[in-house]
């Protein structure tokens, strides 16, 4: 799954990608697109800057900080059936436990990078971190659905201030081939931690209980916070860009997705064509002019429209929000169906699913091959049919049936499929479109991403479980919610090769990790 990061501020000095503080307020789309060829683009004669001894210790915190947040997105699905049970949450309460976070993740991170342009990325990382932390405390200690929800929706703010300014200190840190380096270990670290957020999960919820799923967090968030200041040091004063900040466009869209997700989930239970269904899918829809009016007008947007008239841009984040609504929608029907139906404790789910996420990782590896030999259409359009393949079994198949002979091979073939559309998605919106616009389209795409895996479970929570106080999957439901994986899947498939432009890739920035 891709890095999160934040789009570009219009001004750029590129004497500032020089700098030794990493704390000076930069380019967010420096973290998109790093530059390695821009210092020898630019034809600086001065010689480049001692590089500071610190900077690996550095990297080590700030990839620990953005662990964290990634394990975050996974590592609730095996916990769910035990706080159903826990909490008395029904099936809307226990769908948000998962969205909240994904969505105001996702709304909020292209605020949260320019944020991080505006004041300092060390300053809002340490922010983001500090909200992070305690939020996973609250988390831990909630007595009910309330509070838990509040913590999560903390616990997506925080991420979104952390993980753009995350991005932007490694990207200033480092310099040509070690920032590369540097962006690596980035991206591995997003790799696994979606494969150590199921099984930590399971370890978790089967041992010390489901509260440990948050309260690990807490040292390890005290102690980055502690210690990260002595790495990255902060700036007497940050660059000052013009143009303020666009929190209405940021309040707009996260509030129309908000609205879009509770339309989805309010489905499950008053059915399609209920008012209270259709008034929030309105709402969201009047939501999402209103902030494109809003972007429209501002001076400094949140989000430059006109990317969306970029055939790149557009079909590279539509691929990001499918392969994200479906791989997360994997873990949240996973994790119900093996503890509920075949009755597996959360640490033999976590178990199970450690397959299902390697062969993510495995996918992406091969993606990466791929879409530099053959090209992105066929990349994406192979790996979409092997994710409908992989599916197609469990719409056929007694939900009752062995896991090891039908779920676990079905979703780990279909999560094979899906990596390579994940990296599929990132080079179609970043290397077939010119270099200088990477920074905004690679914060669009980040943000489809957090936001598919929001309206993603929204659906098959609809169509799966139960509406009862401690919701069960149904098998009937389980079938019907394999079966729109499988259709969404395939028809992607069909359309990826009218939609998807013809050309290679030619990435210019660094690795654009997976989480």
């Amino acid at each position: 799954m891709p890095t999160n990061s934040a789009a570009p501020s219009p001004a750029h000095d590129p004497d500032q990608d020089q700098a030794h503080d990493p704390d000076e307020a930069r380019d967010p789309g420096r973290a998109h697109d790093p530059g390695q060829a821009h210092d020898q683009a630019h034809g600086d004669p001065s010689p480049a800057p001692s590089p500071d001894p610190r900077r690996w210790k550095a990297l080590a915190l700030i990839c620990a900080a953005q662990f964290m947040l990634v394990l975050d997105v996974t590592v609730v699905n095996v916990a769910l059936p035990a706080l159903a049970t826990d909490l008395d949450l029904g099936r809307t309460a226990l769908t948000w436990v998962v969205t909240a976070y994904t969505l105001c993740f996702g709304g909020l991170m292209l605020l949260g990078g320019r944020l991080s342009d505006a004041l300092g990325a060390r300053r809002v990382l340490l922010t983001g971190l500090a909200l992070f932390t305690a939020a996973s405390l609250a988390c831990g200690l909630a007595p009910n659905a309330g509070v838990l929800l509040g913590g999560r929706i903390a616990q997506g703010i925080g991420a979104a201030l952390l993980s753009p300014a995350a991005l932007a200190l490694v990207t200033t840190v480092f310099r040509g081939r070690e920032r590369s380096k540097a962006l690596g270990v980035w991206a591995a670290v997003g790799g696994t931690g979606s494969a150590v957020g199921v099984l930590l999960g399971g370890a978790l919820t089967s041992g010390p209980g489901w509260p440990w799923i948050f309260y690990v967090n807490v040292p390890v968030g005290l102690a980055v916070l502690a210690t990260l200041p002595r790495f990255v040091p902060a700036t007497a004063k940050p660059a000052q860009r013009g143009g303020g900040l666009d929190v209405p466009g940021a309040l707009l869209v996260t509030t129309a997705t908000g609205a879009l997700v509770y339309g989805l989930v309010t489905a499950g239970d008053s059915g399609w064509t209920s008012t209270a269904t259709l008034l929030p899918l309105l709402g969201a829809l009047v939501l999402y002019g209103a902030f494109a009016a809003t972007e429209r007008k501002t001076r400094v947007p949140l989000m430059d429209l006109r990317m969306f008239t970029r055939r790149p841009v557009v079909v590279g984040s539509l691929l990001m929000l499918v392969a994200t609504a479906l791989l997360i929608s994997f873990f949240f029907l996973g994790s119900m169906h093996l503890q509920h139906v075949h009755h597996l404790d959360a640490l033999r789910t976590g178990l199970l699913f450690l397959p299902v996420a390697l062969t993510t990782a495995i996918g992406a590896h091969l993606g990466s091959r791929l879409v530099s030999s053959a090209g992105p259409r066929v990349c994406a359009t192979g790996g979409l049919t092997v994710a409908a393949l992989g599916c197609l079994p469990l719409v056929f198949a007694d939900p009752a049936s062995g896991p090891w002979t039908t779920l676990l091979p079905s979703l780990a073939t279909a999560s094979l499929g899906l990596g390579a559309v994940f990296v599929t998605a990132t080079t179609t919106a970043l290397g077939l479109i010119a270099p200088h616009e990477a920074g905004l389209a690679s914060g669009i795409v980040n943000t489809f991403h957090e936001l598919g895996g929001s309206i993603g479970v929204a659906l098959v929570s609809t169509l799966a479980l139960t509406a009862t106080t401690t919701p069960t999957p149904t098998p009937a439901g389980l079938t019907a919610a394999y079966t729109l994986c499988t259709v969404t899947a395939a028809a992607a498939a069909l359309a990826s090769p009218l939609l998807i432009p013809r050309g290679r890739p030619h990435m210019t920035g660094g690795p654009h990790g997976m989480h």
